[in-house]
């Protein structure tokens, strides 16, 4: 059974020494900021994120499911992506199951840290993580334009 995601003090701070990182402009692999509006409040909420990039196409995976980011991001016309002093603002498109299964594959491969948050493995079959899909939002990222 997958472990539901809890916002810990200690990932709190580990969260805040990311975007400290990221917003000086040092490379964390695939790590990036993304700033979205709150659907209610219409503040700016800023979260690190691990993007999945192949063959010149990105994604974002939700690992933890529909937490608040997803909930924003889906609301919301656009979202930005920053790191260091390059910032882009683009779209994101929700995937379906089919076309997210591969995706989360790939994921899960990558970065073993969200392996807890899954009901599959990475030796799980396509089928199987076009099941789990639902649980964990993927988004196609769509360049809008850049800043």
């Amino acid at each position: 059974m997958a472990r539901t995601y809890r916002l810990t003090f200690v990932l709190r701070l580990v969260n805040i020494f990311a975007i400290l990182l990221l917003r000086a402009g040092v490379k964390i692999g695939t790590t990036c900021l993304l700033m979205v509006r709150g659907r209610k409040t219409g503040q700016l909420h800023t979260i690190a994120v691990t993007l999945v990039e192949q063959e010149g196409r990105r994604w974002l995976v939700a690992p933890y499911g529909a937490v608040n980011w997803v909930h924003n991001a889906r609301a919301a016309e656009h979202v930005m992506l920053s790191r260091g002093r390059h910032t882009e603002t683009v779209e994101l498109l929700e995937l379906g199951a089919a076309d997210a299964a591969p995706i989360l594959q790939h994921y899960l491969k990558r970065i073993p840290v969200v392996r807890p948050f899954f009901d599959v493995t990475v030796r799980s079959s396509l089928e199987a993580f076009e099941r789990e899909a639902p649980r964990h939002p993927v988004f196609l990222i769509v360049e809008r334009s850049k800043q």
